[in-house]
């Protein structure tokens, strides 16, 4: 069994025990009604071990996070996999012109160039090796080779490096436009859920409306806000963030930072600032740097992760907007082309719509139809 057969039969496995895990929910709901009923409320309990419930509420939460994969990633699914499915069918034997349509659409796919040119050598050498002739044998194939060259023989980590003492701190950057604060708002809110102490610090003080956007996140999420007047020193708001964050036991502390960069050399030096500022507080400084993509923007996005390297340490990838793009191959290609993992990923507008990401989940989002 393949890989991406591996990984299909997995999360049917979980579709089909969300279906049953619903149909029990009810049935226990009713035998609860019906016993609460015959009892006197006043002096007996349900209930419920606690670490069961936990177990129970972390099997759902994977669950639903496997439905919004597949939701999120409909436009990849029905655009560039119905095009693999297409291609299967025209052709009743592998050839160089099969080869030559699939690289095409890789290309289109956004999954970049180089990538595409080394995964098309890798396949081409499978279908030497194993003699493949059957487009339909095929498919396996490239959905495992995609995966390879994306883990690379590398232990990749989507998690987030939080500090064993005191708070993390992690840094936003991103060019303006890409949903940088509404990203933040909703780290805000997962880490809030996960029961963290989050204050956000509003260190974009030179774009007009940032520190209003960024205030009214920390109020939906029900999060603390630091900030301080509109043009007022980026690093000085750092400061003062962290110091608060210290003094009154914060978990997490999330910075947004300005997007200038058309002119990178004043943002280097800005983020140089800030990276100072914060490890003269933090053993270490920033515990992330996490760098901000919008997933519509294509192979545009690839040139901005290029750029930010040059500029700052960059950790990891927050890809927005993959819902609404038709070229989900683009999470291959930064991995590829600019070597950064990719640690969240938003699938819709709501305030749960971001998720940590998983490659096995992503696969099957993406390739779902295809087997």
């Amino acid at each position: 069994m393949g890989l991406f057969n591996k990984i299909k039969n997995m999360f049917k496995n979980t579709e089909e025990e969300i279906s049953t895990e619903s149909v029990e929910k009810e049935v226990s709901n009713e035998d609860v009604e019906e016993e609460s009923f015959k009892q006197d409320d006043t002096t007996q309990e349900l209930n419920v071990p606690k670490k069961e419930e936990k177990v129970q509420k972390k099997e759902k939460k994977s669950k639903n996070n496997v439905k919004l994969y597949e939701k999120g990633l409909t436009k990849s699914r029905e655009g560039f996999v119905s095009k693999l499915a297409n291609l299967t069918n025209k052709y009743s034997k592998v050839n160089e012109e099969y080869f030559e349509e699939l690289e095409e659409i890789l290309i289109m796919a956004d999954i970049g160039v180089n990538t595409v040119m080394e995964f098309m050598d890798r396949l081409r050498k499978r279908v030497r090796d194993e003699k493949i002739e059957d487009p339909n044998l095929l498919k396996e194939v490239i959905v495992d080779e995609l995966f390879i060259i994306y883990v690379n023989d590398e232990v990749l980590s989507s998690k987030i490096k939080f500090a064993d003492n005191g708070p993390t701190v992690i840094l936003f950057v991103g060019v303006n436009g890409v949903g940088k604060t509404t990203t933040i708002g909703k780290i805000a809110n997962k880490l809030k859920n996960d029961g963290k102490k989050v204050l956000l610090v509003a260190a974009d003080t030179f774009r007009a409306g940032a520190i209003e956007q960024l205030k009214l996140w920390s109020e939906r999420a029900k999060v603390d806000f630091c900030c301080k007047e509109e043009g007022s020193d980026p690093s000085s708001v750092v400061y003062d963030g962290i110091e608060k964050a210290k003094n009154e036991n914060y978990d997490v502390v999330l910075v947004d930072t300005a997007g200038r960069l058309q002119n990178k050399v004043n943002l280097m030096k800005e983020l140089e600032k800030m990276n100072k500022v914060i490890s003269s507080l933090i053993d270490g400084g920033a515990h992330e740097t996490l760098l901000v993509l919008d997933a519509t923007t294509g192979q545009n996005g690839i040139s901005q992760a290029k750029s930010f390297k040059e500029i700052t340490n960059i950790t990891g990838i927050v890809l927005t907007k993959l819902d609404g793009t038709a070229k989900g191959g683009i999470v291959l290609a930064i991995k590829e082309e600019v070597g950064l993992p990719v640690k969240y990923i938003g699938l819709g507008e709501g305030m749960d719509d971001l998720d940590v990401f998983d490659i096995e989940k992503y696969i099957y989002g993406l390739f779902k139809d295809l087997m």
